[in-house]
């Protein structure tokens, strides 16, 4: 569904992406893990066109969509929710929910809503709150819902459980399980919290300054001896 292949991406002169290439299947959840500074949001901003790369190749469902904007990457399919929210804090939950389906059909629309708050019944109560009185918790179920608006195929997640408990991260956590399991959409995870990240997984990429280091299955990763004592501090 998603190939990424051999994108390379300065911001001004300084290289951040060096030869990264990664690959997510219909169906698949694929976690991106490293620490901060890697270049995970980097990569995603790169997919999700707000970076443009000087080299290298973004295809998704057999498009090439690197250099394309935005919008036009969201209409095709591919949505990302963002690590630092980015909500309309002066609109309400249901005004936000509305703005993330833009050029949506209506029908698509309600049916959107119907999944949104069997994901996030708290929206459904919280629809006329102002956005910006939600708590931390609440404020990413409506960054997600916003994205998952859009209708798309295939979703971006960047650092979901930041900043989030234990508890409210696990309902994240499992809410993109069932998005998977039940609506089928696919998923690429960035995420630090690496155990996680590769329980939730099918199939992980590690990115270390810039560049994919390590890449196979979660169930090979969280045996991996590196993995275990760089990232996961055994």
């Amino acid at each position: 569904m998603l190939e990424v292949k051999g994108l390379n991406v300065k911001r001004g002169i300084l290289q951040v992406l060096w030869d990264v290439s990664l690959r997510v299947r219909d169906g698949e959840i694929v976690a991106l893990i490293g620490s901060n500074g890697s270049g995970k949001t980097t990569l995603m901003n790169t997919i999700i066109g707000f970076l443009k790369p000087f080299s290298g190749s973004i295809i998704f469902n057999g498009k090439e969509i690197a250099g394309l904007p935005p919008y036009e990457i969201v209409r095709l399919g591919l949505s990302l929710v963002p690590e630092d929210r980015k909500l309309f804090t002066n609109c309400t939950v249901y005004e936000n929910l509305i703005l993330g389906a833009y050029g949506v059909k209506t029908g698509k629309t309600r049916e959107m809503l119907k999944m949104i708050y069997d994901l996030f019944p708290i929206l459904r109560e919280r629809r006329k709150q102002i956005a910006g009185t939600l708590s931390g918790g609440e404020q990413r179920m409506l960054t997600i819902a916003r994205s998952l608006m859009s209708n798309p195929r295939l979703l971006m997640f960047d650092e979901p459980s930041q900043g989030l408990s234990p508890k409210i991260s696990l309902e994240v956590f499992k809410a993109i399980r069932r998005l998977r399991d039940e609506y089928g959409i696919s998923i690429l995870l960035s995420e630090q919290n690496v155990y996680h990240a590769l329980k939730l997984a099918d199939y992980a990429f590690v990115l270390e300054t810039g560049r994919v280091t390590l890449e196979g299955s979660s169930s090979e990763l969280l045996n991996n001896k590196y993995i275990k004592e760089a990232l996961l501090g055994a």
